[in-house]
């Protein structure tokens, strides 16, 4: 598994699905600052590493969850991700909106809603875990049995840890945080020195202070 984590970093770093940039962070949407900014949709546009994220996942769903039945992705960005895994296992595949379309029939499910059946759910990144669970919430309540969900790369943050924890939602990543600093340190995108004030961040991205160090 180790060499897949590593393989997988070192291709979104080479083509830039995610940035590190610890002296001059990005700002997420929810205005905390980070050093560290993951843009998986680009894998899409890198057929070698489209083909290596799509068969590894399709590898995490064989591995630990062999009993699945349906793919589901969240949207946006699991979707086009689900809908190769599913090719590549011929089950039948859906998505999850992020709310109820306010027009036709006001579908949160698109696809056949797959009652009784077992689930796994496709995202492309898991931060603090909150779309991720409530994505299985909504497919829960629609009385599918979700297994768990694959995705391709994820922050490790405690937060996300421990809400996954709670909603009894189990996640399997191709790659991880550590992994990829590893990586990055190793193959000079960042310096030794650098390892220090991001992993402070891992550790509380809400305290701004890793960027005095």
């Amino acid at each position: 598994m180790k060499n897949i984590e590593e393989q997988i970093a070192k291709n979104l770093l080479k083509i830039k699905a995610v940035f590190l940039k610890p002296n001059d962070p990005f700002t997420w949407a929810s205005g905390i600052k980070s050093p560290i900014y993951c843009d998986n949709r680009l894998t899409l546009s890198y057929v070698d590493v489209r083909d290596r994220v799509e068969n590894g996942l399709v590898e995490l769903i064989k591995t630990y969850y062999p009993e699945a039945e349906v793919i589901m992705g969240t949207s946006t960005a699991g979707i086009a991700h689900a809908a190769y895994v599913s090719h590549l296992l011929h089950l039948p595949m859906g998505y999850v909106r992020g709310g109820a379309k306010d027009h036709g029939r006001g579908n949160q499910i698109e696809g056949v809603i797959p009652v009784g059946k077992k689930v796994v759910v496709i995202e492309d990144l898991i931060s603090t875990a909150g779309s991720s669970i409530e994505v299985v919430e909504v497919l829960r309540e629609a009385g599918a049995i979700v297994l768990g969900i694959a995705s391709i790369f994820t922050y490790n943050l405690q937060k996300g840890k421990e809400r996954l924890k709670e909603a009894n939602v189990i996640n399997h990543s191709l790659s991880n945080f550590e992994v990829l600093i590893d990586v990055a340190a190793n193959e000079n995108y960042i310096s030794k020195e650098d390892i220090q004030k991001i992993l402070k961040f891992q550790n509380n991205p809400n305290d701004p202070s890793w960027m005095n160090i």
